[in-house]
Order: structure tokens, then C-alpha cells, then sequence
């Protein structure tokens, strides 16, 4: 999924909301926001939000950014993530420790002989949010919603491992009778496949695959109609652990716990508020002053300080994802791939990483991160300046001499901004290339990569589910999150036929390499560097399980009173 961050919060309404109206509300300054989450929280004694929340059983969340869409299928980002795993839930959990497959809204599923045809069975008890039945009809609607090209669903290649999906999105067949899914009856699904697919399991807890209110979604719209309210507070009717009770642009979102959750006898928070709080420092300092549980963004010059004094706030763990940046191959000097690689080879990585970001982040020469199920991608791509000033004049520009002005895109950060300066650095010192840089806030950044009106965009991608495949299939022809446009059908006969087809695992991860081996020579993308998570998590939080995909499980989690209340120290 696409990661980032980008909006302010204020503090927490005492008294009766008011209900949500869609106009956005100026955001606050960062010492202004400060001030009044540390005055104003408590609307009466000088209580901060991490001892009054331990006590009421309330989660105070550094959420990165204002959530782009609640709706499942349109959503992309890490920040949107955070919130639909609370208020949705798909037929299969993952564990928060091994991130194994477990029982969620199916109690428990058969898998035929030749691992094409999956049988789930669900809950008898399952509800939505408003109390209606949940049953197998539910994901039969869902799933055709999700494949409706007007509806514009990003991660509709998802489905593409189920029999005819991919056929019924391009328009290929009409009726969606003939896609592998089916409801046996009010309690069974069944799913069939093209392949054999070992990652499917983790398909089904990604909110690109979770099931939607069919009554909801036709209220306020057409089902494949973007952009209604249907999402809006008051509106939005799910099947997770929590419902929604409140969405304040750039302000916060509210998440309560749904009694009608099959599970909801233990789940054991009442509340988890969602702060969108994009300035990394602003966010440290609400954390260190008790006004958040957790933090997902750390400053970089605060890390050593943490690790320094052994503070147990500082989780930093492997981190399946990847930082890198999107070549728009439409723009005429960014055509030639030769240019193309000429930028890759003249990014020092290890400068990046040790000088900028100091969070033991990995420099990366491959779009997959090595390990990945036992994938360790070769790649020739090395940070050689003498070989890219030849690349570059070979293609037309000898010592940059001609080389239009060129820009970089970031979404709002100063960490993506202290990293777009260094690569500006040093495409000037060593390709005498003049780069401008240009900043959006996070939806606008998100509209202009998809429209394809940027030159080069910072991007970063966090693993969806643990395969090589998770991130190969980003850059099929056409794939709703390769904006590049760059398209290769041998790629993508790689990636959609021959790695599903494959007879072992061995045989599937060379046909992988194949596939990278041709994307890193193209080089629409580059690689910069392998993520670490780093999140500050009061001591308060207890059931915080550090995984490789950084997902909480809120439903695990609780809060328990003690001396950390007040965050970490100074």
C-alpha cells in the first residue's frame, strides 16, 4: 500500500458534537496545536490525554494524515489502513505477532486438492454495525462493487488471482455469474482461482477485499459511484470491532466499539481517537507530553536520543516496504531509460541513510525487499557517478548540458522533503542537472501521481501481504498503482501467467527475478531505501505486537494505568 502522512488535529471535543459537515477546517499551527492539546484536553483539571484515556479505556492515535476515503475500495494508504482494519474486518485475520491466517468473519475454510477452490464458512452470529445479518451475499455484492471500472478501485488487480476477475474488470465477459465466487448459501463462500495462490489467505485481510453495506453504499448513491456520503459520520456502517461516531476534517476521527461485533464481549478499549498530525516534531512533543499513546512518525535527530537512554517507547522493528521514487516515462527527457538510470546511479543511499534518516534503514537496489519469502533479487544498480554522467550523455544531455528543469513531487513531510533536497544535491553535483522540488498536502500529491501530472514523485509501498508478488504487480501495464506509465507485456505475462503457474516455489521466485531483472533495467522506478518501522508506544498500550507490516490489532489491545502516563520524559 502507499505511505505517507500529511494533516494537523486539534484537541478533542468535551461536550456534544456537532454532526459532520464536509467542509474542511483550517488547519492549526503546530505550537498553537500544541498549546491547546496540552491546556484544553482535559476540559477541567490539567489531566492529559494518556492518564484520562488509560482510565476511560480510550486510545489517543498519531495517525500521519487526514484519511484520503474510508470506503475500502477506493482507499490506497497506510493512514486510511489504520482506521478501516477498526471499523471493518475481512473473512480472515492475521496474527499480530506471526502474521499467520486466522478465523474472522469465517470460522474456518477447506482448501481443495489442487489449491484452487476455497470454501469459507462464516459466523451464524455475524452483524453489521446497524445490526443487520452478515453473511456470504454480503461478498458476492462486494467483490462485483470492487471490480466496477467506473468505481476507479486502485487495487482491483487484487482480485485478479480469482477465476475470470481479471477478464470481467477489462470487460472481456459481462456476466459476473461466470467469476469464481459464490454463495453456497447464507453461511458459505466459496472461491475459486486460476492458479494455485499462496499468498490468497492474506488477500483476504486487506481492505481492498473487505465486504461492504450493499443498503448503505445504494442510500446515498450507485454502487460504483466515488465519493458519496456513505462514509461520512453517521453514515458508515461496517462489520470490524469498532463504528464510526465522529470525522472532523484535519481535525480527528472517532472510532467507537460496536456491540454488534461477533467477537465484542473482548474487546476491551471503548474508544480510539485518530489524530492526523503530519509534523513529525509536533507529534513528538504531544507524545512526550502525554497527549498520545502512540506515534508513528519519530524525528530523525530524536532517534539516537531514545536509543541513547534505552527508553522503551522506541519500537523500531523490520519493516516490510519500500522508499522510492516514480518516474512519470511520458515527460520527453524522462523518456530514455538511459536517463532514467543515470538518476538511479547517482543517489548515494548510504549517505541517506546514515545522515537523514538514522532509523536503520536498509539502502535499496531492488523494488522487493530482500528475504522477502526467501527472495533475494540480484541488481546490477549501484551508486557509480562516472557511468551516469556516460549514460547521460549518450542520451543527448553531456554534463547535463540541455537537461530541462525538472521537478520533483513529495506529499507534505520534512522528512520526504530533507531527502528530496539531498537527491537534488547530488543529481547536481554529479549530473549538473537543475531539479525543483514541490510539496502537496497528501490528497492532492495522491490526485496529481494518479492523474500522471508530476515529472518524478517520492512514493513508498508497504506490503499488502508477505510475497515478492505483493510488490512486482504494482507495475503491470494499466495496474492502478503503477503510475508511471511505463508498461512492458512481457512483464506482465511474467507476473499474471507465468509465476501463478509455476510448479515450486523455487521455480516461482527465479521467474520473479526475471521479472525485477526487467523493471530495474527500465528503471520507471528507483529504489532508495528499505523501511524500519519506528513508532513511540506508551508503556500505557499493552498488546502492541511489533510485526514486519507494522498493523495493529486493535481488537487486542488495552490500556492499563501506570507511572508512563505522562508519556516519555523530556
Amino acid at each position: 500500500m502507499s505511505h505517507s502522512s500529511a494533516t494537523t488535529p486539534t484537541q478533542p471535543n468535551c461536550g456534544n458534537n456537532p454532526s459532520f459537515r464536509p467542509n474542511p477546517i483550517k488547519p492549526l499551527t503546530p505550537l498553537l496545536l500544541l498549546a491547546l492539546l496540552t491546556l484544553l484536553t482535559s476540559c477541567g483539571g490539567g489531566e492529559n490525554n494518556v492518564s484520562s484515556g488509560n482510565r476511560s479505556g480510550t486510545l489517543h492515535w498519531g495517525n500521519g494524515t487526514e484519511p484520503q476515503s474510508l470506503d475500502p475500495h477506493i482507499a490506497t494508504g497506510v493512514p486510511e489502513h489504520k482506521i478501516i482494519v477498526a471499523l471493518m474486518e475481512g473473512l480472515v485475520l492475521k496474527d499480530s505477532k506471526t502474521l499467520e491466517p486466522r478465523p474472522g468473519v469465517a470460522t474456518s475454510w477447506d482448501i481443495s486438492d489442487d489449491g484452487r477452490v476455497y470454501t469459507f464458512y462464516l459466523r451464524k452470529d455475524a452483524r453489521w454495525s446497524n445490526g443487520d445479518p452478515h453473511n456470504a451475499h454480503d461478498y458476492v455484492w462486494s467483490w462485483w462493487r470492487a471490480l466496477q471500472p467506473a468505481l476507479g478501485n486502485l487495487y482491483a488487480y487484487m482480485y485478479f488471482p480469482i477465476a475470470n476477475a481479471k477478464e470481467y474488470y477489462e470487460g472481456q465477459i459481462s456476466d459476473f455469474e461466470q467469476v469464481g465466487v459464490k454463495a453456497l448459501d447464507d453461511h458459505t463462500l466459496q472461491v475459486t482461482l486460476n492458479n494455485p495462490t499462496p499468498y490468497f489467505l492474506q488477500l483476504l485481510d486487506h481492505y481492498s477485499l473487505y465486504p461492504v453495506h450493499r443498503a448503505t453504499i445504494e442510500k446515498f448513491g450507485d454502487a460504483d459511484q466515488r465519493g458519496t456520503r456513505w462514509t461520512y459520520e453517521g453514515n458508515l456502517v461496517g462489520n470490524g470491532a469498532f463504528q464510526l461516531s465522529e470525522w472532523k476534517i484535519n481535525r480527528r476521527v472517532v472510532v467507537e466499539r460496536n456491540p454488534h461485533y461477533w467477537d465484542a464481549e473482548s474487546i476491551k478499549l471503548n474508544k480510539i481517537i485518530f489524530y492526523p498530525i503530519e509534523n513529525a516534531v509536533t507529534v513528538e512533543r504531544m507524545f512526550r507530553a502525554g497527549q498520545l499513546h502512540y506515534s508513528g512518525t519519530v524525528p530523525a535527530d530524536k532517534i539516537a536520543t531514545y536509543r541513547e537512554r534505552k527508553d522503551p517507547s522506541l519500537h523500531i522493528a523490520p519493516y516490510l516496504g519500500v522508499y522510492f521514487y516514480r518516474i512519470n516515462t511520458r515527460i520527453p527527457q524522462l523518456q530514455d531509460k538511459r536517463v532514467r538510470r543515470a538518476l538511479g546511479m547517482t543517489i548515494d543511499r548510504d549517505k541517506i541513510s546514515q545522515r537523514i534518516l538514522k532509523g536503520g534503514q536498509i539502502p535499496a537496489y531492488t523494488i522487493t525487499p530482500p528475504g522477502t519469502m526467501g527472495y533475494y533479487p540480484k541488481s546490477d544498480l549501484a551508486f557509480d557517478p562516472e557511468a551516469a554522467r556516460q549514460l547521460l550523455a549518450d542520451a543527448g544531455y553531456p554534463n547535463g548540458e540541455g537537461f530541462p528543469a525538472t521537478e520533483i513531487l513529495y506529499n507534505t513531510s520534512e522528512g520526504h522533503r530533507k531527502i528530496a533536497v539531498a537527491i537534488q544535491q547530488m543529481w547536481k553535483k554529479h549530473l549538473n542537472i537543475d531539479v525543483k522540488l514541490l510539496n502537496q498536502e497528501w490528497k492532492v500529491y495522491l490526485n496529481s501521481v494518479t492523474s500522471l501530472d508530476y515529472e518524478i514523485g517520492r512514493a513508498g509501498w508497504i506490503g499488502d501481504y508477505v510475497d515478492p508478488n505483493n510488490f512486482l504487480d504494482m507495475f503491470l501495464c494499466n495496474g492502478g498503482n503503477n503510475r508511471t506509465s511505463w508498461c512492458n507485456p512481457e512483464y506482465d505475462q511474467l507476473i499474471l501467467k507465468a509465476a501463478p503457474e509455476a510448479k515450486t516455489h523455487a521455480e516461482r521466485l527465479a521467474i520473479f527475478e526475471r521479472a525485477e531483472t526487467m523493471l530495474l533495467d527500465a528503471m520507471p522506478v528507483i529504489p532508495i531505501y528499505i523501511y524500519t518501522s519506528n513508532n513511540l508506544v506508551n508503556a500505557s498500550v499493552k498488546n502492541f505486537n511489533d510485526n514486519i507490516l507494522n498493523q495493529p490489532s486493535f481488537k487486542e489491545m488495552y490500556l492499563e494505568a501506570g507511572p508512563a502516563d505522562a508519556g516519555a520524559k523530556n
